[in-house]
């Protein structure tokens, strides 16, 4: 094969493997394409204890708080209870999904819609709970706004004991399995934003909510 020809043969290997088209890209593209839609996961040591009470200690030890609730009926109280300690606005936004909540009869005035420049208070849930991280995996979405996390100085997250997995690998592969795909975005939350740009000195809220406040349902 001539240099010419190797390198027409390259190019067509190339522009097969860019249309995503395993059947037109040789045997070597065919093992990739099987290899991307089955991926294998390196070793990986067993989480000892329960993963729910590992999660809630993860995230305490970087920064989060956590209360515990045995159902979603409970859930605006506890959220009444930490605003009013915290001395934070009584009034936030929260995702859809949780807008027929009482949050009227706890005092509180949440509004189901994604966050704007002036919410100081922003209430999610999460689609899973990274237990090895204490990290939340939130996706997005038409009635899952990321703004709602990001955006207000204070970002509650109502967690399902249930929806508590062991790893990162874990909470990767659960939108594939009960969706058959991800989303546009997957947003990780693992503690309030961090910064150390000015004098190596840790600073909460620079770039996103300075408080994260979890509040786990176990029922």
């Amino acid at each position: 094969m001539n240099d010419s020809s190797a390198r027409a043969s390259i190019l067509r290997r190339v522009r097969a493997a860019s249309r995503h088209d395993p059947a037109l890209a040789g045997e070597r593209g065919k093992e990739m394409f099987e290899e991307l839609a089955a991926p294998t996961g390196g070793p990986r040591s067993k989480l000892a204890g329960d993963l729910l009470d590992r999660f809630c200690r993860r995230s305490q030890a970087m920064s989060s708080t956590a209360d515990r609730v045995s159902n979603l009926a409970e859930v605006p109280a506890a959220n009444a209870r930490y605003l009013s300690a915290a001395e934070l606005p009584r009034s936030a936004v929260c995702w859809q999904e949780y807008a027929s909540l009482d949050w009227a009869g706890a005092g509180l005035a949440v509004a189901p819609r994604a966050a704007r420049d002036d919410d100081l208070v922003g209430i999610t849930g999460d689609f899973c709970a990274i237990a090895e991280t204490g990290t939340l995996m939130l996706l997005s979405g038409l009635t899952t706004a990321a703004t709602t996390s990001s955006r207000p100085e204070m970002h509650i997250a109502i967690v399902l004991a249930a929806r508590v997995v062991a790893g990162m690998e874990e909470g990767i592969a659960l939108p594939r399995r009960e969706h058959g795909d991800v989303p546009r975005a997957v947003n990780f939350v693992s503690r309030p934003s961090p910064t150390g740009d000015i004098e190596l000195t840790i600073v909460l809220g620079a770039h996103g909510p300075y408080r994260v406040h979890l509040v786990v349902v176990t029922p």
